[in-house]
Parts: C-alpha cells; structure tokens; sequence
C-alpha cells in the first residue's frame, strides 16, 4: 500500500468567490461553511437528523440517526420509512406540476421537453406495469438503456416499487451485462432496440440476447424493449415485450412501497482489482439526503436553475446528478443522448447556449478533449447564462482548470472541482462556490460533517504539507453498504485492518497543502516509485499538459525498471500531427526536459509515446490498466469490448 505520496506540483494562483456571487449563495461566505461543519463537528448525530427532517418526506418519521452497532456495517436513519421516487416526483405536483423536469436532446438534435405531472404519469404506467409482472419489493431489475427519458422512468419505476435497480452502462459487453444479471439475481431487464451516438446506431438489444445465450440469466422472467431507433431486432415470445406495449391502459397513479431507509436503492457495479466487477450497494434514506445536500450546498440549486451533468445514467455520477438529486430538488435537468464532438466540437457549447444552462458538470477528460479539438470554440456562442462549473470523475490538471476558467467560464463562474466516487454516493471534497476559494487542480475541503484525512500507512495523520492516504474517519448517509453478495470483500476492501478496520479507505493518494486544501494525486495503484520517491501520476501528467504549445492529453504509468525500480511511461497526445521518427524522438526530449524543468529531473518520463488518442471507454474515461499492459510489454488478455477507439491499442504498441 502506498503511502507518504511526495507532492510536487506547486499551485499558487487562488480565485475568491465574488462578492455578488457570495451575496446570494445558499452556504454564504467561509463564515457559514466553518458554522455548519462546527455543528457537524459537535453533534454529528444532531447535524444529520436536523437535515434529514427538512429535506426529505418521510412516511414513518425516523428516531434514531446512525446505528454503529454492527460497523462497518453503518446504518442511516433505519426506524424511518420513505420512498425516493415520492421525493422525486410527487412532493413537487402540488407546487410545481407544470415545470420542466428533463430537457433531452437526441444525438440528432431533437429537443423532447417533459413535466413533472407528465413524468410523475409515465413513471407511475411503468412502475404498474412492472407490478403486473410480478416485481416484488426487494426483487432487483436490470437497467441497460440508451441517455433518455425513457431510462430515467426505469429508474424511478423501480424506486416506487420498492425494486432495486442495477443500471449497466450501454457501452458494455454481452459478458459484462451477464456477469452482471448473474451476479444482482436479477428478474427483469429493461433495454432499448439501440442507441444513436455520433450519428451511428449502436445495438443493445441485441446484446441482451448474446447476454442471455451465455447461460445463468435463467431468473428473468422478462425484458421489456423501448423502441428507440426502429430498427428490426428479434423479439422472443413471451419473455420480450415492448416498453409502449406493457405501458398500455396502465394508471396514471401508483401507491409508492414505503420502504426503511436502509432498503437497497440500487446496486451499481463497479471494476475491482481482480477483474471480478464488485457490486456496491446503496440504501434509500441516507444516499436521497446527500444527493439533495451536494445539489444545494456544491451546486448552489435554485428554483429556476437549468442544470446539465454530462454523465451517462450508467455510471454514480448519473445517477446522483441526473435521476436522484437534481429531481429531488425540483430541478430542470438537461440530458443528452450524444457526444460531444458531433457534428462538431461546439455541440456542448451550442447546448449551453440553447438552453441556457446555468451550472455545467462535466468530466476533465471531455475538457481536455473539446480543448484540443477548438480551445477558442466556446467564444463563438454565448454561454452568458452558466453561473457554477463543475468538474468529476478524476483530478484536473491546472491548465485544463485555467481553460476552463477563462474561456468556458469567462473568469465569473465558480468551478467546482469534485471528488467522490461510486462507493461515496455523492460529493465529499470539493469547493462550496459561495464560500471557498479555490486553486487550479485543488478539490479544497471537505464538506460539512466529512471527516476527510491524509494518513500514512499505520493509520496516523501525516498533516499538512505532505501526501499519503486518503480517508474518511466518520460514517456519511450517502455511503456504500455493502458489496452485493460479498459482505468480506467489503471490509477488506474499504475497511481494512491496517486501519484496525476504523477508516474508510478510499483507494486514492492524495496530499494537503499548508491551508488544509486537499489535491488528488490519483488511485494508490496510480503511484509512481521511481528511485525511492513516491510521484501521483496525475502531477507529471499536469506537468505535460501545461506544455500547451506541444501536447493536447497525456496518460501517465509506470513500469518495472532495474535501475530506478519503476520507470516512468507518458502516452501522449500531441497538439499537432503525431510525429515520427527523428521527429517524434526530438519531442520527446524536448517534453522530458520540459517535465524536469516543471516538476524536476526525478520525474522525467523514461519513455514517451505519441498517439493520436488514448484508449477510452464511451464515457470518456482513460483506461490506464490498458497502458500498463502496453507500458511492460504484456499481452492484453482484458475485455475491450467498452473502448471507443480498440485500434489504438496497436498504434501505441508499435510507438516506440
């Protein structure tokens, strides 16, 4: 395990919030956030219940806050009865029937608009008709669906009825889709014909049935198909029906399950180190609160706000900042079936523009991407409207955030720089935009009532100024139960006894600056060991991205190497054409020399290779296992059926 990570990326920029944007902050000013992680600090139990009562309809009021009886087995709220798609939906038909709920725009650009009376109607048609399918409180239905409205009413369908839903990513195999109904039991499954992406129509039903010829999904009784693309897919009586079919003649109305608040909302699975996809289970209460929380707190929710999280409902960021908590709070969510290079790489900023999107949550490598592909692009539409920015799923590096700043968000807009993951349910550390400053490539602080802390590997803090592990030393509502069907691989997992089972260990180095800010340096196995000195990947990949003249996108791995123990390997994506020969060896010099000039010569890359990409998957994310295989010259033996772009993997290969 690693630990005592050295930081070496040094950030001295810091950008206030404005007064103005302070003045009507929902957490307003570094005064109000130090009082509401004071009230957390002195009564934790307090803190949460108090919060829990304002913002979420209970049916069974709840007693008792946290129970530690059985940890890390925590349970939030677990007297108390509730239902998530009654928070979502119902609570706003009184006040609000007639606004927008979801704004979707198709990958060709048509725009469908839908009400929460007209939501909370096709929610409730899906959620009867599943209950004529014999869906049971408890049972589990797989979700494997296109960006759409449609995959949002599976989600709260299943909420209503108390089922547990397991959403698959649509860019996964038939083996990984199977290993997943295998492994949740589940009894449904609902899909699409296809899904359109980039102008191409990509298969899922289709994947469903090579799925379902594998063996093991005996227990699905049915799979329900909403017609997306029209295409001709083969139907098998009487296990496959149509969504508009089974819809048919079914109540506008529907009881919600009053369930406890530890009730499994939902499982979504996540990749582990041993190849086998680990399950993290969700419960209601806790995981509604946070969503609603994170929303108000980190991005400033207003009543009249346009708010776009660019994730695919496939992953935990789609479901926190797409189906739970935006709805949750009334919002108007904006959701997009397509990416965002097409027709070309103005679509998120035309988006923007259309329909004036006040807060933008996007990924850091679709930032790097829409760099490289027009950084001057956002000028030529006005995206006056965005108020917050937002950024998730690994750390920025402080060039792409310095783009993002002055381009994207004309210097006015917050970015708010966040980490969490699947396991956490919601945001942990981030800046709150009313109240923290904050620095290029710093996530800042915790949220109020996170016990964040940076340890070495006997469990003692390592203070400021230095890097180790992170971890979160108190349980939050919005936390992992448990992994489905694998209560020990849990504990070993995120309790483990180095920690004498205390902590939770969030699998990330990370390191703190002299105020307390913490800096992300990427996964603990994303941690270089050169010559004795600990280096994060992500800080000698930053170190390459700020030679903006030269490079667009680096990957950063380390491989085995007799002198220095592990070298370092940098897979580059060049600004301009990918050279060759004398030419790609002469840029290669000239960005090692860059990166011991930036970080200093410990970090220089033993190897550089240029690409025309990397290897990702269809939301975006750098497959890094992959680069490590190329790295030390290994075959690649892992499924990447969910690459976007598999025939890179020959062109990195032969860059030597």
């Amino acid at each position: 395990m690693a630990a005592n990570i050295e930081s070496v990326l040094h950030e001295t920029r810091v950008f206030p919030p404005s007064p103005e944007f302070v003045k009507q902050a929902n957490v307003s000013g570094m005064a109000a956030y130090k009082a509401l992680c004071d009230e957390a600090e002195r009564d934790p139990d307090g803190f949460w219940g108090r919060l829990a009562k304002e913002h979420l309809h209970w049916s069974k009021p709840f007693t008792n806050v946290l129970d530690e009886s059985n940890a890390p087995f925590f349970k939030w709220f677990s007297d108390g009865e509730l239902n998530a798609s009654y928070n979502c939906l119902d609570r706003h038909l009184e006040t609000q029937p007639d606004k927008i709920a979801i704004i979707f725009e198709a990958d060709d650009g048509t725009v469908t608009k839908i009400t929460y009376r007209e939501l909370h109607q096709r929610v409730c048609h899906l959620a009867n008709a599943l209950r004529a399918h014999g869906v049971k409180q408890g049972d589990r239905v797989l979700i494997y669906m296109p960006m759409s409205i449609e995959v949002v009413q599976a989600m709260q369908a299943c909420a209503r009825i108390g089922a547990t839903h397991s959403v698959v990513f649509g860019g996964f195999s038939a083996k990984s889709l199977q290993e997943r109904i295998v492994d949740a039991g589940a009894t449904e499954v609902i899909t699409a014909d296809g899904q359109l992406r980039g102008g191409r129509e990509i298969p899922l039903k289709p994947v469903v049935d090579e799925a379902f010829a594998m063996g093991g999904c005996e227990k699905v009784r049915n799979v329900i198909v909403y017609r997306r693309t029209g295409s001709k897919v083969p139907m098998q009586a009487p296990r496959d029906k149509w969504l508009h079919d089974v819809v048919k003649g079914q109540p506008d109305t529907c009881e919600p399950a009053w369930v406890n608040a530890e009730h499994p909302l939902y499982i979504l699975y996540t990749s582990g180190s041993t190849g086998k996809p680990k399950g993290v289970q969700h419960a209601t209460g806790g995981y509604l609160l946070s969503a609603i929380l994170t929303m108000k707190w980190v991005f400033d929710n207003k009543p009249t706000d346009i708010f776009w999280c660019t994730a695919d409902v496939g992953w935990v960021t789609g479901h926190t900042y797409i189906v739970y908590g935006p709805l949750a709070c009334g919002t108007t969510v904006v959701m997009f079936e397509g990416v965002p290079t097409y027709p070309d790489a103005g679509r998120f900023w035309k988006m923007i523009q259309d329909h004036k999107v006040n807060v933008f949550y996007t990924a850091p490598t679709a930032i790097r991407s829409l760099i490289k592909a027009g950084g001057d692009l956002p000028k030529k539409y006005d995206l006056s409207s965005l108020r917050i920015l937002g950024t998730v799923g690994e750390p920025i590096n402080p060039e792409a955030w310095m783009w993002y700043h002055t381009t994207v968000g004309r210097e006015r807009c917050p970015i708010v720089d966040t980490w969490w993951q699947t396991e956490t349910g919601s945001i942990l550390i981030t800046p709150l935009p009313g109240a923290i400053p904050t620095k290029p490539g710093s996530a800042t602080l915790p949220l109020p009532g996170i016990a964040a802390d940076i340890v070495d590997e006997t469990g003692k803090s390592v203070g400021r100024g230095k890097g180790g592990l992170l971890v979160i030393k108190r349980p939050w509502p919005s936390m992992i139960r448990t992994i489905w069907g694998d209560p020990e691989r849990f504990k070993k997992t995120y309790y483990p006894d180095d920690f004498k089972g205390e902590y939770y260990l969030a699998g990330d180095g990370a390191s703190m600056d002299e105020e307390g800010y913490f800096r992300i340096v990427g996964r603990i196995d994303d941690v270089l060991n050169v010559s004795g000195h600990r280096l994060g990947t992500m800080e000698v990949e930053s170190a390459l991205v700020a030679n903006s003249k030269l490079v667009a996108e680096a990957a950063v791995v380390g491989r085995p190497d007799d002198l220095t123990g592990e070298a370092i390997v940098a897979f580059v994506v060049p600004k301009g054409a990918r050279p060759e020969g004398d030419d790609a060896k002469k840029m290669a010099q000239e960005l090692r020399d860059w990166v011991g000039k930036e970080i200093g010569p410990i970090a220089k890359p033993k190897d550089i290779r240029f690409g025309d990409n990397l290897p990702k998957t269809r939301s975006g994310k750098i497959m890094r296992r992959l680069l490590r295989s190329i790295a030390r010259g290994e075959e690649i033996t892992q499924d990447v059926s969910t690459l976007e772009n598999p025939a890179i993997l020959e062109q990195l290969k032969q860059s030597r």
